[in-house]
């Protein structure tokens, strides 16, 4: 992903379209986190105002102005206690998960949207800034759902392979945990589009269940 900021000139709309996407994704993928450690158990993000969808409880300044000016970016990790969790493993797991998942529900239900609101419509120049918000809080919440799961630091994924690893083969965690942030970075400059097929394979598999083209 690009940044963002050549939409201003040319498609003001689409860079308010993506801005709102944002600051939907992360604040349902956050909460998300801080909702199911709750219900397992773990009472630290309730405890620290972050069992809300207030957005501002969420985000991350210097990740939201990553986002605007790079195209990627962070919300603000959501504390969870794993010894507070009724069940470690599987607990974990489900808190885990529970962001993706929760970018996954808000892509299908966009998708919904689009059916019901404009079944025959297609993503043109002069459609409505609603149109163009709900195509973007598809693919949007797309990418942040897959690239959350990746196994490398700070990213969900990493929490999830600790937590499925047999301690004999925690040494991967560790190295991932050093070097991870590397990683991540060789991959957003080196291989941007490595997920792209992933992403397109989701997000026609959407548009698919509810009988829509991709705009």
């Amino acid at each position: 992903m690009g940044s963002p900021l050549f939409l201003i000139r040319d498609e003001p709309q689409l860079f308010v379209a993506f801005v709102i996407a944002v600051i939907v994704g992360i604040t349902f993928h956050e909460f998300s986190h801080a909702a199911v450690a709750s219900l397992q158990g773990d009472q630290t993000a309730r405890s620290q105002g972050r069992l809300t969808l207030n957005p501002i409880r969420h985000l991350d300044p210097l990740g939201s102005i990553a986002l605007i000016l790079a195209g990627f970016g962070w919300g603000r990790p959501v504390p969870v206690n794993p010894t507070a969790l009724r069940n470690r493993r599987f607990g974990g797991i489900m808190v885990g998960l529970a962001g993706p998942a929760a970018n996954f529900v808000v892509a299908l239900v966009s998708v919904i949207g689009l059916r019901i609101a404009y079944p025959t419509a297609g993503l043109a120049f002069d459609v409505p800034f609603s149109l163009r918000l709900l195509y973007t809080l598809v693919a949007v919440n797309v990418i942040l759902g897959v690239f959350n799961l990746l196994p490398i630091p700070p990213l969900d994924g990493s929490t999830l392979l600790s937590i499925v690893l047999p301690p004999s083969r925690q040494n991967i965690v560790r190295f991932l945990e050093q070097y991870g942030i590397f990683l991540l970075l060789g991959l957003l400059i080196l291989a941007p589009n490595l997920l792209t097929p992933i992403f397109q394979a989701i997000t026609r598999a959407l548009y698919g269940l509810v009988g829509l083209p991709i705009g």
